[in-house]
């Protein structure tokens, strides 16, 4: 904190410890109308926290409410893909629309809607990507959207600091994989988002096990799981343990998220609703 500090945080640049971190909220879209903001983070890649993003949406879609998705995963933007989507967003001088997907209905937001080509990489430094991911707050029209599911860059970086500092997030939920160093990982996410007044609703753990198919046994595949743990330690709960199910990836890669039907998450929704 400076000497000269007058503890007015809405006239100071200054990113002090003692700031309160709302003081850095975006306002979003003059026309945009949101109910819920909720988080998916994991504190490292490759643990299917888009995935999830995109099953939350679909179980919420699927009981009525108006859903959109921004992708805040600027470098490794995979929403649209999983939800089949191909055309690019569309805006004029003051508005950026989000493309609907096409069974349910929900918004999405992401890099790539705007990007000429999918794979065309984005080698951008931290602070441009900052500034896309706010954009995608002010200046893209989330319409009478109930719940706005963000997909966090896996980590605790320049991005997701953005994120939390901009965007009203109303919670977050942490995705997880049964590996001995989930803890250490899992404790980084939760204490950024309690660094940043943010409640924690629970764990996800994905590629939990693998069921076998001819007598139903569960398999650790992965090693097993400490997630019980984690959640005693940090005293929050479990949400959900999502086995290992090439239907998923199948239906990721093939862009048809809305037609799986699975329950893995019922108890997640229902924690968050």
């Amino acid at each position: 904190m400076s000497e000269e500090c007058t503890h007015d945080c809405s006239n100071c640049s200054s990113n002090c410890d003692s700031r309160d971190p709302k003081s850095f909220l975006e306002a979003p879209h003059p026309a945009s109308r949101i109910g819920k903001v909720i988080g998916v983070v994991s504190g490292k890649g490759g643990v299917g926290k888009s995935m999830v993003t995109e099953l939350l949406a679909v179980e919420f879609a699927r009981r009525g409410y108006h859903c959109g998705i921004l992708d805040a995963d600027i470098t490794g933007p995979s929403i649209p893909r999983a939800f089949g989507i191909t055309e690019k967003a569309m805006g004029n001088e003051t508005t950026i629309f989000p493309v609907k997907t096409k069974k349910y209905g929900i918004d999405v937001m992401s890099i790539n809607l705007l990007l000429p080509n999918d794979t065309d990489p984005v080698v951008w430094r931290g602070p441009v990507i900052g500034g896309t991911v706010k954009q995608f707050w002010t200046d893209v029209l989330w319409d009478n959207t109930d719940y706005l599911f963000v997909d966090m860059p896996p980590g605790t970086g320049d991005v997701a600091l953005t994120v939390f500092q901009s965007i009203p997030v109303d919670g977050i939920v942490v995705v997880t994989s049964p590996q001995d160093l989930v803890s250490m990982i899992v404790g980084k996410a939760i204490r950024m988002a309690e660094m940043m007044n943010i409640p924690v609703y629970g764990l996800i753990e994905n590629m939990s096990y693998l069921e076998c198919p001819d007598c139903g046994k569960k398999i650790s595949v992965f090693g097993e799981s400490h997630i019980a743990e984690t959640a005693a330690a940090y005293q929050i709960p479990v949400l959900a343990q999502m086995p290992v199910n090439s239907a998923l990836a199948a239906a990721c890669d093939n862009g048809t998220i809305e037609d799986l039907d699975v329950d893995y998450l019922l108890d997640a929704v229902n924690a968050i609703e």
